[in-house]
């Protein structure tokens, strides 16, 4: 850890408030599959893993920066919502903003420097993937500075916490159990071939694709939000060498992610990110699990 370190990670913090949150999560999507391809390619892990993953990467100022300048925007009265995560801060000409999000910036680049230093399972997995814990903390963190409904949020009037009716929901259009059976199992069954194709390397590119594929939200088109269910489904078959795991994880993630997103997003003033909670809680667990020999236990096609 060195003072240069902390002025990169602020100043990545800057740039990605300036883009957005989403916008910038979207470039980390893009850096992704160039990384992917990069390793692919040669055969060996890429140092080019220290920027999607790294300053830029979604804890520091590819998405969590964003995340705290909107909530401050929001508080200060220069944005008309803490949970506008698609608006370019930039735009506000209001570089009080812009320093927020190098503030979270150092935050982000902090916290995973900590949690990197946990030691690891007995069978060398990391404990969880601490760079979505980290998205976590940070949007906990946004949530208690900046907003006024704690962490849980506050349902309006009339309006249940665990089961809003679809216009609240997240994403309202895949916010019903059919849907997410079906996205869940189809993106589980496509990221779990990506597994068993390119090992870890699969899970990057299920990331890398889901996550690009945001930049379609910008154009009013209905996509998925899939990063949460490809990456552990991808993951959970490279470990078990399973496509039906892949498909079970798929699904418990699709639902894991949604019930999230009414626990702590919904009914808040600020971000907190579904995916990423999702990630965090799915990847302990699956490795866990592949420590205690489950994927060798329980073996299926």
């Amino acid at each position: 850890m060195e003072i240069s370190n902390l002025l990169i990670a602020f100043g990545f913090g800057v740039f990605g408030a300036a883009l957005g949150a989403l916008a910038a999560f979207e470039f980390v999507g893009l850096l992704v599959i160039v990384l992917v391809t990069i390793q692919v390619c040669t055969g060996h892990p890429s140092d080019f893993v220290n920027l999607p993953f790294g300053y830029f990467g979604p804890h520091a100022g590819g998405f969590a920066s964003g995340v705290a300048a909107t909530a401050y925007a929001a508080r200060k009265g220069k944005l008309g919502s803490g949970r506008d995560i698609t608006a370019g801060l930039c735009g506000l000409d209001a570089p009080d903003v812009l320093l927020v999000g190098g503030i979270f910036g150092i935050i982000g680049y902090l916290c995973i420097w900590v949690f990197n230093k946990i030691p690891t399972f007995s069978s060398g997995l990391g404990w969880t993937d601490t760079v979505a814990f980290t998205v976590v903390v940070s949007g906990f963190i946004t949530r208690l500075v900046f907003g006024k409904t704690g962490l849980l949020g506050k349902p309006a009037a009339g309006i249940s916490h665990l089961n809003p009716p679809a216009e609240k929901c997240w994403m309202p259009y895949h916010s019903r159990l059919p849907q997410l059976l079906t996205l869940g199992v189809g993106v589980g069954l496509a990221a779990g071939y990506l597994g068993l194709s390119l090992g870890s390397n699969g899970g990057l590119l299920a990331f890398g694709v889901s996550a690009f594929s945001l930049i379609f939200l910008h154009f009013n088109t209905n996509i998925p939000i899939s990063h949460h269910i490809g990456l552990p489904a991808a993951t959970v078959a490279a470990l078990s060498g399973s496509i039906l795991w892949a498909g079970l994880i798929g699904i418990c993630c699709a639902l894991l992610g949604e019930l999230l997103s009414r626990l702590f997003l919904v009914h808040g003033d600020t971000h907190i990110d579904p995916p990423a909670f999702t990630i965090f809680i799915a990847t302990t667990i699956i490795h866990f699990l592949a420590t205690i020999g489950l994927f060798n236990t329980i073996t299926l096609i």
